[in-house]
């Protein structure tokens, strides 16, 4: 005999999600060349080692430099990249290796922060292009919380921590850190705004169906799930999209 409550769809229950706790190396948020690294030495170094590396290399060059990016801080993104692009492909399963994503986020907004407000870029503007990369991150975080991820494509055109930081690193070298700043940020905020304007048009809202008033009608009231394979990037019918 069903246990379903009454009124209650047993397949509409089993639709529903559950958080999904991604993988760590997810979570690097790393671009097309540390991917490429991994690949190319799996297992070869230990995962949060070669981060904090990576941020100390990153903090001593920084440092040498004032701040400012010029000369050898030139290539803190590139050591950074090198030292923690090894570890991108190896499984982040060590005790303590949860704490690679926070390495790599205080690296990228501590080397944006530092080059930016050192190398008279206008603060507001480190400010918005160190907002877009937050929510970009966070958005990482917060979809496997209700069972989906975002598209991988969106997440590939974000460039990635590291290749971040070689934009930045290139507007440098030629003299354009500023427009290079600007440039960034715009770049993310579309992306950004393109991405929760498609999902948002493309996530059903309500689910009424035709019945009686009375929960022993069978009227089944309420948010529809996201599905967990997503909406493959197309506006659903009947959705937020629609007039």
């Amino acid at each position: 005999m069903s246990t379903a409550e009454p009124g209650r769809d047993p397949g509409h229950e089993r639709e529903r999600l559950e958080p999904v706790l991604p993988d760590l190396r997810f979570l690097r948020d790393d671009s097309h060349i540390g991917i490429l690294l991994g690949r190319i030495a799996p297992g070869m170094a230990p995962p949060l080692l070669t981060a904090v590396a990576g941020a100390v290399v990153v903090l001593v060059l920084l440092a040498a430099g004032g701040g400012r990016l010029t000369g050898i801080t030139l290539f803190a993104p590139v050591a950074a990249l090198l030292l923690s692009g090894l570890a991108s492909g190896h499984p982040h399963d060590g005790r303590y290796d949860w704490l690679v994503p926070p390495v790599l986020r205080v690296t990228e907004y501590g080397c944006l922060t530092v080059v930016g407000l050192a190398s008279g870029v206008p603060g507001p503007l480190v400010f918005v292009l160190l907002m877009t990369v937050g929510c970009h991150h966070r958005d990482d975080v917060a979809r496997p919380a209700v069972g989906v991820s975002r598209p991988a494509w969106v997440r590939r055109a974000a460039l990635g921590w590291d290749g971040r930081m070689l934009v930045i690193a290139v507007g440098g070298a030629f003299s354009a850190l500023t427009p290079a700043y600007g440039i960034l940020a715009g770049y993310l905020a579309v992306l950004l705004v393109r991405e929760a304007g498609r999902t948002w048009s493309a996530t059903p809202v309500t689910d009424v169906r035709v019945g009686a008033a009375t929960p022993s009608g069978g009227a089944v009231l309420g948010d529809h799930p996201i599905t967990r394979q997503g909406d493959g990037g197309r506006p659903a019918a009947g959705t937020n999209g629609e007039a």
